[in-house]
């Protein structure tokens, strides 16, 4: 029986607002794929972005044109050269995972070959706010082992510094999206380190990050927005020491695994990262987390709703996905 793909939206309510450099927002829209053989169902869930120039609807209407050739026997290898890596390729890739892993009857990571998982400890976004209001949230998270922080420019020296105030404990990350200018760079590096800032995010756009290579930076630079599939890892070398791979970003599973292992092999630090989706989006990215060094799969905690069933956390301890869920 040839397989069959339907699509669609879903929105999952945030509780409250979640605000970056770029803006805030108030819930997740997503795009579920799923892909059947009549008995098995796999199904994958991608974020599209609007920094990357996809709508919920344009991401969709890629997906739902991929039908007529899954019907005709396109498969998950043939998949990546017949969509690019993005949002719409992620969707896909990770059906297709699911649905081998329950036609073989078998967990993703032995289709790939990888150990069996572990549990794996997540960073915990503070959006983006005033000093106050930051300190306010971190004193709430205190309790979790890693804090990551957005930031925006003008005034995040004091908005990092009232995050330690109230969280002492806890290792802390931050993250510009992009928001920073060159002249910032140096300067915030050296006093964020003296806060205990032991990572930065994406400091400048992707499009003026070249200059990184001649900055002094006493705290390791991560490659985000910056950072896809594997074909533009090599500009990064230089320039950041850790990229952030991010399934909707690579493409699904396949290319996100790939780029993991080509980043070691340059030397660069990994860390795994997401859109703001629900447990089917983070359940693949927790296959990629086993050799993180970072983690940040923590949007389901932002959900006012989730899938059922969704993935367990136990406060920042994420742990494998149930096969009901994904994989």
């Amino acid at each position: 029986m040839p397989l069959t793909l339907t699509a669609r939206i879903e929105r999952f309510p945030i509780a409250g607002t979640f605000t970056i450099s770029r803006g805030a927002k108030t819930q997740a829209i997503v795009v579920t794929a799923e892909i059947s053989d009549g008995t098995h169902t796999g199904r994958g869930e991608c974020v599209p972005y609007p920094r990357y120039g996809e709508t919920p609807e344009g991401v969709l209407s890629a997906v739902e044109a991929m039908a007529p050739r899954i019907e005709s026997g396109l498969d998950r290898k043939a998949l990546q050269a017949a969509l690019p890596p993005g949002a719409a390729r992620n969707a896909l890739d990770c059906a297709f995972w699911d649905l081998e892993a329950k036609q073989a009857d078998v967990r993703v990571w032995d289709l790939a070959g990888l150990p069996a998982p572990k549990p794996v400890t997540t960073v915990y976004t503070l959006s983006l706010d005033t000093p106050e209001n930051m300190g306010a949230a971190a004193k709430a998270a205190s309790f979790r082992p890693v804090l990551k922080l957005k930031l925006t420019g003008a005034g995040d020296l004091e908005r990092v510094a009232a995050v330690r105030e109230n969280a002492p404990d806890a290792r802390l990350v931050v993250d510009a999206n992009e928001g920073w200018t060159p002249d910032l760079v140096e300067p915030f590096s050296g006093r964020l380190a003296a806060l205990g800032v032991t990572m930065i995010e994406q400091p400048l756009p992707a499009a003026k990050d070249a200059v990184l290579a001649d900055m002094a930076h006493p705290i390791p630079l991560c490659a985000d927005e910056s950072a896809h599939a594997c074909d533009g890892l090599d500009a990064l070398v230089g320039r950041y020491e850790i990229v952030n791979i991010k399934l909707d970003k690579a493409g699904g599973l396949t290319e996100a695994l790939a780029l993991q292992e080509a980043a070691r092999e340059r030397g660069l630090g990994v860390m795994v990262g997401c859109m703001v989706g629900s447990s089917l989006a983070m359940a693949p990215g927790f296959v990629v987390a086993q050799g993180a060094d970072l983690v940040d799969l923590d949007a389901p905690l932002w959900l006012a709703r989730d899938r059922e069933p969704a993935l367990r956390f136990e406060g920042s301890t994420v742990y494998p996905p149930e096969p009901a869920l994904w994989g």
